[in-house]
Formats: structure tokens, C-alpha cells, sequence
């Protein structure tokens, strides 16, 4: 009874804010911008002059949502205002700002079903988004980002009100029933303010997760950042009372009636003292600026040209009707195609053409390889092949033969099936 009169007055307050946050927004939080400029090196103010805000983004969009936590980062003063932001999205896959797209996802899958592939600005490993996920940004100064608070938060929040053990082991995953991962972690800090997120699953399309982030065949040698495979479980399995909705409310009230800096419930006095719930409207109005972070979010230089230099080397068993007839050959005859692709554009490529397909009269492999230098690691290199050997050098057109058509197939499955 007492839970429900708390959550009441807390409601109260929460619409009260909204009202307020429309009109105040954008000049308030460009105040903040000039305050974190003119003030990197300021002494922070004690803990009870803190105060806590849950935003709750109205958009389910992938990029407007990263594009508002980026906005957030860079133009908000958290000195004495620390902010939780609770956010879901439409079905997506993002990946970790220093991650290979194509090791981390199935990115023929994505396309198929049109799933967009977002990069973030922080690090971490590759998650599947869907409105089954609560996705939850913790922003601070940078001196007072605390991962180990902010996962303790959610912990709580998840056995109070539901009953739900969890842990948070060493790399601050939240963990139930002793191994299942519910959230994984990320976070970028810069000079003067920080934030943390992480991705609750509640409930899922876990056949759909499972899909998007299938490991296959790639050939693929890189520095990048790997993501650690564990097995996950949706929140729902483990109690079924469990929703989106109850469990960003949970998280939210968690969030406010415990102070800034240490983990001590200060009920009902402490949720008084704070802003409350806001809604907010991620949109250029509000938040001017905006859309030009979202457009770069979304562009494919971003996506996938950030990824770190890799090179992707695989083999193909040539069909035994495609060699010369009159030989006999003591291995088994492969193509051998690797590219060295960087800024997400091939670099280099090498065309490894076993003796049988030599003799049986495949050439032009020099023309092949000149003319897929500087094309995107996509379709686009598959048609560049296509043309370079559609061509004789009178520039006359003409189709593939079997051979021609066999080489083509390799370098589909190499920049379209990893």
C-alpha cells in the first residue's frame, strides 16, 4: 500500500515536469553547454546538492536515440544534475564503435529483413535491439561515473519489485540464475562528462537476436574489438510479471530515491527532493542540433567505414566439370580469394587460381583485381567483377561463361554470405 501511494505522489511530480520540460529544454540544457565549457576544471558540488532526472525518450528510432545520448554528452552540464535515460527501439542491431560489422553481425540477414546496423560512439560488444529491450544511459561528470552504482541500480530495482536476483560479475554483465546474461555494458568518458548504458532484455525476439547475431563462415583476421558470446535469458522467463513498462518505472523510482554518490535507499524524502520523470521529445525543435548527429549515424561511412582494418581470406573448391577434362589432378583444386579491405573499401585483393581452372581457360584476373580496388566492401564490388569481366578489351558486352559465373559466386559469398 505504501509502494502505491509512493509511486502517487512520484506520478504527480512526474506530470508536473513534463509540463515544464517543452517550454524549458532547449535553453536550459544550452545553459548547461556554456556552464561544462566555462567550467572543466571546477570543483564538483557535494552530494546533497545533486540532483536526478529520468528522461524518457518518446522515439523508438535507433539513430534518434543515439543521436539524442550524443547531444546529451556534449551540450549538458551533469555537475549537479545527474540524468538516467530510458529508451527502446524498433528491431536493430548495434555494434561497438571500434567493431567489424561484418564478424559481429549477419549483416545478409539485416538486409533481408530490413534491419538497420548502428554503430555507437562507445565501445563494448554488438547487441539486438527490439521493443522486448530496456535500454537505460546513465550521464555524469566523469569524475563521478560509477558503472558498479549504476548496475547496482538496476539490481535492486529488479528485486524489489519483482523478486529477481541478479549479479554483476567482472565484466560488469548482469547475470541471473548464476549464468544467464540479462544486460550487457558500455561507456564512453570524455573530458568533463561521461555516460554509461546497458540493454536489459525483457522480452525479446530471441529467435530474431539469435539470427542477427550468428556467427558464420567469414575468413576474417582483425584487431577489432570482438564481442564475448554468453547465453541470455528474457527477464519474462524469470517472472513473468516483468514488462518494458514496469521495468523502467522499477529502474526509474530506484534511480531517485537513492542519493548521487552511494547506495543507501532514501525512500519517499529522497524522490521528493529530485526532478522526477520527464518525457522527451528527441526532435530538432527541442534539441537543435540534433538531426545532423542523426545523419551521421546513419551514414554508411559511419557504419561500416569506421570498421578497423581487416583482411578476409577465403577458399572455394572448384566443380570437377569446370576443369580441364584431359588432366588428372593429384589435390583438390580451390580458389583462393583474400582482400584486404580498409575504411570499409577493398585495399587489395589477391586471386589464388588453382592449374585446373587455368588450363581450362579462365584469364583476366588482372583486370579483375583493378577494377575492385577503392569499392565498397558490398554488392558494389560484385558488380564491379561483373563488369570487369562482361568486357573484352574492345569493350564489347557479352555474358559470363561457367567459369567466369563460378568466380563471381566466390566473391558473392565473400562480401555477401560472412
Amino acid at each position: 500500500m505504501a509502494q502505491s501511494v509512493l509511486r502517487k505522489i512520484a506520478m504527480s511530480n512526474m506530470l508536473v515536469m513534463v509540463g515544464l520540460t517543452r517550454r524549458t529544454s532547449s535553453r536550459s540544457l544550452t545553459t548547461g553547454k556554456k556552464l561544462a565549457t566555462t567550467k572543466p576544471n571546477s570543483i564538483l558540488p557535494p552530494e546533497r546538492e545533486v540532483t536526478k532526472s529520468v528522461f524518457m525518450s518518446q522515439s523508438t528510432d535507433i539513430y534518434t536515440n543515439l543521436a539524442l545520448e550524443d547531444w546529451m554528452y556534449r551540450n549538458m552540464d551533469f555537475s549537479n544534475h545527474h540524468v538516467m535515460m530510458v529508451w527502446r527501439n524498433e528491431p536493430c542491431v548495434v555494434i561497438g564503435r571500434h567493431q567489424n560489422p561484418w564478424l559481429e553481425a549477419n549483416v545478409p540477414f539485416l538486409n533481408d529483413k530490413d534491419i538497420p546496423l548502428a554503430r555507437r560512439h562507445s565501445g563494448g560488444g554488438t547487441v539486438y535491439h527490439d521493443r522486448g529491450n530496456l535500454n537505460i544511459s546513465f550521464f555524469t561528470p566523469r569524475d563521478r561515473h560509477d558503472r558498479k552504482y549504476n548496475l547496482e541500480i538496476i539490481k535492486r530495482a529488479l528485486y524489489r519489485d519483482f523478486g529477481i536476483k541478479a549479479l554483476i560479475n567482472e565484466r560488469h554483465d548482469i547475470l541471473v540464475r548464476d549464468k544467464y546474461k540479462i544486460s550487457g555494458t558500455a561507456a564512453k568518458l570524455g573530458r568533463t562528462s561521461a555516460y554509461h548504458h546497458c540493454t536489459l532484455l525483457v522480452n525479446a525476439n530471441k529467435a530474431d537476436l539469435s539470427k542477427a547475431l550468428a556467427k558464420r563462415e567469414h575468413g576474417i583476421q582483425t584487431k577489432a574489438t570482438a564481442s564475448t558470446p554468453s547465453p541470455v535469458v528474457n527477464l519474462v522467463d524469470v517472472n513473468n510479471r516483468v514488462t518494458v513498462d514496469s521495468l523502467q518505472i522499477a529502474v526509474g523510482y530506484e534511480f531517485l530515491r537513492t542519493p548521487a554518490l552511494h547506495l543507501e535507499d532514501g525512500g519517499e524524502n529522497q524522490i521528493s527532493k529530485q526532478r522526477g520523470f520527464q518525457f522527451i521529445n528527441p526532435t530538432e525543435d527541442w534539441f537543435p542540433g540534433l538531426s545532423e548527429l542523426k545523419h551521421e549515424l546513419q551514414t554508411w561511412e559511419w557504419s561500416f567505414g569506421r570498421t578497423p582494418e581487416f583482411t578476409v581470406s577465403r577458399s572455394f573448391p572448384v566443380p570437377e566439370d569446370l576443369l580441364a577434362p584431359s588432366k588428372v589432378y593429384s589435390a583438390t583444386q580451390e580458389l583462393t580469394i583474400t582482400m584486404t579491405v580498409e575504411k570499409g573499401l577493398i585495399n587489395d585483393v589477391t586471386l589464388n587460381i588453382p592449374p585446373g581452372l587455368v588450363e581450362s581457360g579462365f584469364h583476366g584476373e588482372a583486370s579483375v583485381i583493378t577494377h575492385l580496388k577503392g569499392k565498397r566492401f558490398t554488392s558494389e564490388a560484385l558488380t564491379a567483377l561483373q563488369e570487369a569481366m562482361l568486357r573484352h578489351s574492345d569493350g564489347e558486352v557479352r555474358k559470363l561463361d561457367d567459369k567466369e559465373q563460378f568466380v563471381a559466386k566466390c566473391f558473392d559469398q565473400v562480401v555477401n554470405t560472412i
